[in-house]
């Protein structure tokens, strides 16, 4: 008996996905588990393994393709059976999922409808893999009222993909130019100069990770109604727990005592103060989700390649040390290209962390659906004036910071902001840190 392979749903709000590379060939022997396919969606490359043992007798989607979940990619048959010759121009899928909407490191997209009834769809389009067309596809062409039979096809077999209907509808809008009339007796414009060459430019294509944050980012700022407001952070009595136990932290636990972690503790007990900045939005169903947990997304920047969020589940639940390594392991995984699906979804709100870098002040663009996104930036010893403990005011050398949120002003107004960032402040300012490193 055979096994249809599925595209799987990588995460909870994943729609589809694009076969990057088969591991195995049609004929070939594959085993339980084995990897078949390495597929990347807007959140991550993974490997999806065989569910069943065999051979690979048909292959159904070709390398490039963007199909959503549900669709058929490939069948696996009993050991010794006949693989088929080719791939048919018929090809068995889920009913069609909704169109999603592309999420920003991430727009959030339509929920994916559960598989429905498989059903068989034929486009007649000639032989091979040229017939075989995604649900995606098949939407875009039918609201741009786009005649398939005129698309020609770069995927496998000829085979139509969302690009190729992109850059058909692109080259059909585009206008064409028009004649300029004859001059008349007036002396004409001089016309503009030719653009001129700059030796030594050099033309290179952005890989899938640069798209989809170019993707992402500007869906992003075009979604919310972005402002930011900042706060300057006293880190000095933090900054000495910190000293007195950096040596004693990094030979117990392997690596250094950042910031970060102490950030990260103090905005998420100001996150359960304010839960609508622990919230999602979405305008387009007229709703607000408040989330039970926080789910802290921490923004990993992949050696100056990429940037990623990956995502700290029931952070809530976590005292400093918890927190610092679980911001470790999410980084390790990330840079070593290890993060699974379930890593970077669900986040409830963002930190990203540009202080290492030596920034100053920074406004984040905020990771939607979430509706905030801290920044944490340099820290630095400068002169500040402080009240002492009889009320006389002095100047001393102090270790101080910005904390940069950036903000949806869909979901809340700047007074929630300001109280929010307060309360962040406050808890940097006077917690007891000594305990929270017990």
């Amino acid at each position: 008996m055979s096994t249809t392979v599925t595209m799987p749903q990588l995460g909870e709000t994943v729609t589809e996905g694009t076969i990057l590379r088969w591991a195995k060939k049609v004929g070939e022997n594959i085993a339980s588990d084995e990897v078949l396919v390495e597929i990347s969606t807007d959140k991550v490359d993974t490997e999806v393994p065989s569910p069943a043992s065999g051979v690979v007798i048909e292959i159904l989607v070709g390398e490039g393709t963007t199909v959503a979940v549900g669709t058929a990619l490939a069948v696996i048959g009993e050991a010794g059976e006949t693989p088929t010759s080719q791939a048919s121009s018929e090809v068995t899928v889920a009913a069609p999922a909704a169109e999603p909407t592309p999420e920003a490191a991430p727009v959030r997209p339509e929920p994916a409808a559960e598989p429905g009834p498989a059903v068989t769809i034929e486009v007649p389009l000639g032989d091979g893999m040229r017939g075989v067309v995604s649900p995606v596809v098949r939407k875009l062409a039918r609201e741009h009222e786009v005649d398939l039979t005129n698309v020609p096809g770069t995927g496998e077999g000829g085979r139509i993909t969302r690009r190729d209907i992109e850059q058909f509808i692109d080259g059909r809008t585009t206008p064409q130019p028009v004649e300029a009339p004859a001059p008349g007796p007036a002396t004409p414009s001089p016309a503009a100069p030719a653009p001129q060459a700059v030796g030594g430019d050099e033309e290179r294509p952005l890989d899938r990770l640069r798209v989809r944050i170019g993707e992402n980012m500007t869906r992003a700022k075009a979604t919310a109604a972005h402002v930011w407001t900042s706060v300057e952070i006293d880190y000095e009595r933090l900054e000495r727990v910190r000293s007195a136990n950096k040596i004693s932290f990094k030979a117990s636990e392997g690596f250094s005592l950042t910031y970060l972690p102490f950030i990260a503790r103090a905005t998420v007990d100001a996150l359960r103060e304010f839960p609508v900045v622990n919230s999602s939005y979405y305008l387009d169903e007229k709703k607000a989700v408040f989330h039970r947990s926080v789910n802290l997304g921490i923004a990993i920047d992949l050696d100056q390649k990429g940037l990623v969020v990956a995502t700290i589940r029931n952070a809530d639940g976590l005292r400093l040390v918890g927190l610092a390594r679980a911001i470790r392991e999410l980084a390790e995984k990330a840079r070593a290209g290890k993060l699974e699906p379930d890593d970077i979804v669900g986040s409830t709100f963002t930190i990203t962390n540009p202080g290492p870098f030596g920034s100053f002040m920074s406004a984040p663009v905020i990771n939607v659906p979430n509706v905030g996104i801290l920044s944490t930036d340099t820290v630095v010893k400068r002169p500040a004036v402080i009240t002492t403990d009889d009320g006389q005011d002095t100047i001393a050398i102090r270790h101080l910071g910005y904390l940069g949120f950036s903000w949806d002003h869909r979901a809340f107004d700047g007074s929630t902001a300001v109280l929010f960032l307060q309360r962040i402040k406050n808890n940097l300012q006077s917690w007891d840190w000594e305990q929270e490193l017990k």
